[in-house]
């Protein structure tokens, strides 16, 4: 029998925040895949756990994960820790996952520490719809591109960003964003854990003064529905009714219900609307 992919969630600081069954099941199998073993042996080494690691990281992902697939279909049961948290969440484990169902390879998950859901919960943002971005684009096309989707993002937008970019992320939230309300999050649940709930441009002044270090995570509001509204009625307001009625005609929309749009978007009678295009 084919043995099974063991993704097993690490502590991102706190030690503690190890499950039983992710201790359990790194004694047990046959071999771990670790992102950095000079990393995991410290863990490993910490709760006495004796099974063998190889490497598994970002520059052999896709020739190293056929290898492990191989050893799998060969019977023998691997788990998968990254340098701290869950597996799979902005790291390779995804491309090992994905290569594992292809091959027809079981993959289960044990739960426990995510650095964007814990800064989420802490952030006092709203946390029922939120945008996971990781780290942004480091590719000057993609990055602006990335910025430019998360300009109307509705939902909460949570970021990881390294000490020595964070001045230049928070400038370029600022212009392509706005001064939002936005969480900083550093240090997450080890001793010296700090959380600031501010605004980007206050982030940035204080940035400015004092020296990031650490790893980041940023939690920043998304755009309210009232502000979306705003800026639609502002951009109306700047067209001619016969303009507006030809964005909706455009799409294929029927004049009786493209008057009716227009009516709404203006907050005028779809009367009003039909009396103006008369007299035009």
């Amino acid at each position: 029998m084919a043995g099974k992919l063991y993704l097993c969630a690490t502590p991102i600081g706190n030690l503690e925040d190890i499950t039983y069954r992710v201790l359990r099941t790194l004694k047990e199998v046959d071999l771990i895949a670790a992102e950095d073993t000079r990393n995991s042996i410290k863990l490993l080494n910490h709760f006495d756990i004796k099974t063998p690691m190889t490497s598994y990281h970002e520059y052999n992902k896709i020739e190293k994960a056929y290898q492990l697939v191989d050893k799998l279909r060969e019977g023998m049961n691997i788990a998968l820790i990254t340098d701290a948290g869950t597996p799979g969440i902005s790291d390779p484990g995804e491309d090992l996952v994905r290569i594992c169902y292809e091959e027809g390879i079981e993959v289960t998950s044990l739960p426990g520490p995510a650095a964007c859901i814990t800064a989420l919960t802490m952030s006092g943002l709203p946390t029922r719809r939120f945008a996971f971005e990781a780290f942004l684009p480091r590719d000057k096309k993609e990055r602006a591109d990335v910025l430019a989707q998360l300009k109307n993002e509705t939902r909460t937008i949570i970021l990881y960003e390294a000490p020595h970019h964070l001045v230049k992320t928070l400038e370029e939230l600022y212009v392509n964003l706005g001064d939002r309300k936005i969480a900083v999050c550093r240090e997450l649940t080890k001793r010296y854990e700090e959380k600031t709930l501010t605004t980007i441009s206050e982030c940035l002044k204080f940035y400015s003064d004092n020296e990031p270090r650490g790893e980041y995570v940023l939690v920043i509001a998304g755009k309210t529905f009232e502000e979306l509204r705003k800026e639609e009625q502002k951009s109306w307001e700047s067209m001619s009714l016969e303009e507006h009625m030809e964005v909706y005609e455009s799409q294929g929309i029927d004049r009786k219900e493209a008057m009716k749009l227009v009516a709404k978007d203006r907050g005028i009678s779809k009367r009003d609307v039909y009396q103006a295009l008369l007299d035009s």
